[in-house]
């Protein structure tokens, strides 16, 4: 017999780490066999009813009627918006209560069996409760049809993504426990292949009883079957690997995850760093749009595909667009001057010298394996050419005080050679000084610093200082320690800051290092009380990132330098990273675009850093579906952490994953990722799990510093080999 059954959950608006996505009042469906309840997890059963089918009417109205066969094929399809998931046909006649919790109510309900913990044994009470399961799963994707016929390459995918989102509705600890009971399906791990997994728990639950038991003969050959697609574990695993290859390339020697690493000025023309780079593992190379230009972007491009092509190891090029990111503007630079510092103990005395690197105009950094404090640029290759071991190189520093290099080792490098040295006293050195080395039998020898880069400014910033941002539209800002009212001073380009934020928000600085309260907001003005800062300060200089976690500010999806950037990226990188999306018009305003540029090939990387692309995240890949463009998410952690908060950057992380795990899209974890590493050459222990944890993405991504050639090694050997697991052997017992 054929019987009818109403899927029912209600909707709470309240927003949830877990369960944020916003669910429909009422879902038909067809439910096979006995009555019995299911709780979502907002609290309401999901139930059936025995020889009734229950649709919504109207406005929510359940009516009665007897089940017949051909009821699931008088089902109409629903169309659904781009910014709502499902049809809530519901009453809505009270918006502002946002928080209330309405659902609508079963009739005619001839059974209502609650989960009973004693239960476990009944198979015909477990596998009613998976029919239940599985036809509200199915419901999901009727209800959202309109939306998957858009999605085409990605149909199967976003089918599953659906499906995962209407498990995840649903309250099954109980279902949980008795599966674990008898040995069969864990739930939590099935997001790859959410209907499969459901079917199989099926057939193995009917295969366990018999028709005495069961009471009828059930079959999972009832349920209707999908066309045009293959919703198989094999076939959806799969897809994840071609996804996966789609955007990111191959991995080659069995790997199985990507490293990903940011360069800047430092890789242009420097064959040497980008090498060493790619032979510790690196797969694919970051730039970052808010920094440089074109003409430093193809620079890097290029030793990037340089240094690729003569390794024959494929690298891919992911160029981020800045994105509507507010920042601190540029302070004018300093003076190009550069400090060598000894080491000294707690009286003053020197423990060790200053190590420093000389190195012929351009030559680039030292190798991988040195670690000098400065790096001197040299104009003289006559200086170089008769410079040897145990010299000792004469200067005046900028003070006019008398100091020496002693030359200790040399070293071959990429564009010829290069000299580590050593200085026992404090010198400040600009560009323009001279050196000299004076020896018996030899003619002395003259060489001149040059291209000493200029000293970074900032501002430091305490608890209790005030800080004043100001709006200025001029490039560069002249240092200007205090205001008029004794406050610090900064400014900031964007428009966005002063016409949103109100007293009393809290605003972070660079990725929260720095937080602070507003106190006052003008036009042109936004007054700052510090609240957070180190011990002895904290440094705040240019273009570092500004968060008002609280505001509600609404910035555009694409700014005006993002849509002249993407014309270089879509010609010189494989993915273009878009930054701060937040709701499904980004999506749309960007697809626009790459259309317009026939762009169709070029991946996209969603870069999930706010609350708000958090909380759309299930939407935003959906409307992304559309498009064939390769597609992927990264879990930007640092802006994200700021945004949400610290305390449940965690669970953000893990759901990211799950979605994005049931899409069967690439994800690549990014920020601070082997840090302490990066910048000091020794990783802190939690930094280790962090990086292991990264086997469970598609990618790991690592910022630039000083020991990134070390960390990309170490990282990959955390990633990608195959290490025998260890094992707590117990030895036996003898009397």
């Amino acid at each position: 017999m054929m019987l009818g059954a109403v899927s029912v959950c209600s909707i709470t608006e309240q927003t949830s780490l877990v369960n944020h996505v916003k669910f429909p009042d009422l879902t038909p469906v067809i439910l096979y066999g006995n009555s019995t309840s299911f709780p979502c997890k907002s609290g309401t059963e999901v139930q059936a009813c025995r020889n009734h089918i229950l649709p919504y009417s109207g406005r929510g109205k359940l009516i009665p009627r007897a089940a017949g066969h051909d009821d699931a094929k008088k089902w109409s399809v629903s169309h659904s918006s781009d910014d709502q998931l499902f049809v809530r046909p519901g009453n809505d006649e009270h918006p502002e209560e946002p928080k209330k919790e309405r659902s609508a109510t079963l009739m005619h309900s001839d059974i209502h069996l609650q989960p009973n913990t004693e239960n476990h044994g009944n198979l015909e009470t477990i596998l009613d409760k998976m029919n239940a399961i599985h036809l509200h799963v199915l419901a999901m994707e009727r209800w959202n049809a309109a939306r998957l016929k858009m999605c085409h390459r990605y149909l199967a995918s976003a089918t599953n993504l659906l499906h995962y989102l209407a498990l995840k509705n649903l309250d099954t600890e109980q279902i949980k426990e008795e599966l674990s009971f008898l040995g069969l399906l864990n739930i939590e791990t099935v997001n790859t292949h959410v209907v499969s997994s459901l079917s199989i728990c099926n057939k193995m639950l009917i295969s366990s009883g018999s028709d005495s038991v069961l009471g009828v003969e059930k079959s999972s050959e009832d349920f209707p079957a999908h066309q045009n697609m293959d919703l198989g574990m094999t076939s959806l695993v799969q897809k994840a690997f071609n996804n996966r290859d789609l955007l990111l390339g191959k991995l080659q020697s069995q790997k199985m995850t990507h490293i990903m690493v940011t360069v800047g000025e430092e890789a242009a023309e420097n064959n040497a760093h980008v090498t060493d780079l790619i032979n510790s593992g690196t797969t694919s190379f970051r730039i970052n749009c808010a920094h440089g230009n074109p003409e430093l972007w193809s620079m890097i491009i290029s030793t990037v595909r340089r240094c690729s092509h003569l390794l024959e190891k494929p690298c891919r090029i992911l160029m981020d667009l800045a994105g509507p990111k507010l920042r601190t503007g540029r302070l004018k630079d300093g003076p190009c001057v550069v400090k060598i510092s000894p080491k000294r103990n707690a009286f003053g005395g020197v423990i060790s010298g200053a190590q420093v690197w000389l190195t012929l105009q351009g030559a680039g950094p030292p190798p991988a394996h040195l670690s000098p404090d400065v790096v001197l640029q040299v104009d003289g290759p006559e200086f170089f050419n008769k410079l040897e071991v145990d010299d000792s190189v004469k200067f005046y520093d900028a003070r006019g005080q008398r100091r020496s290099l002693k030359i200790l080792s040399k070293y071959h490098v990429f564009s010829g050679a290069g000299f580590m040295a050593e200085c026992s006293k404090t010198a400040y050195v600009e560009s323009g000084t001279s050196l000299y080395v004076k020896a018996k039998g030899r003619k002395s020898l003259v060489g001149f610093v040059v291209d000493v880069p200029p000293a970074s400014q900032y501002v430091r910033l305490r608890v209790g200082d005030l800080l004043v941002i100001s709006r200025d539209s001029s490039d560069e800002q002249e240092l200007s320690p205090c205001s008029a009212i004794g406050a610090h001073k900064i400014t900031c380009p964007s428009g966005y800051l002063f016409d949103s934020v109100k007293p009393g928000d809290p605003i972070a600085f660079d990725d929260g290092k720095i937080w602070g309260v507003i106190k006052g907001t003008s036009i042109s003005e936004v007054v700052v009380t510090i609240t957070h800062a180190g011990p002895k300060g904290t440094k705040l200089g240019s273009e570092k990132s500004i968060n008002i976690p609280k505001s509600d500010i609404r910035y555009e999806g694409l700014t005006s330098k993002d849509l002249m950037d993407l014309n270089f990226v879509a010609a010189h990188a494989d993915m273009v990273g878009i930054s701060f999306i937040r709701d499904v018009g980004d999506i749309v305003v960007l697809y626009q675009e790459l259309g317009k540029r026939n762009f169709l090939k070029l991946g996209i990387v969603l870069k999930i850093e706010t609350e708000g692309g958090f909380e759309k995240l299930p939407l935003l890949i959906l409307e992304a579906m559309k498009s064939p463009n390769p597609l992927g998410v990264m879990i930007a952690r640092g802006d994200l952490a700021v945004e949400c908060g610290w305390e449940k950057l965690g669970v953000i992380q893990e759901e990211i994953m799950s979605i994005c795990s049931a899409a069967h899209l690439p994800v690549i974890l990014a920020t601070q990722v082997l840090e302490s590493l990066v910048k000091n050459g020794v990783p802190s222990r939690a930094e280790i799990t962090d990086a292991f944890n990264g086997r469970r993405t598609s990618c790991v991504m690592m910022n630039k510093g000083k020991h990134i050639v070390k960390a990309v090694s170490s990282l990959d050997t955390i990633l990608n080999t195959q290490h025998s697991k260890p094992k707590a052997e117990l030895k036996s017992l003898y009397f």
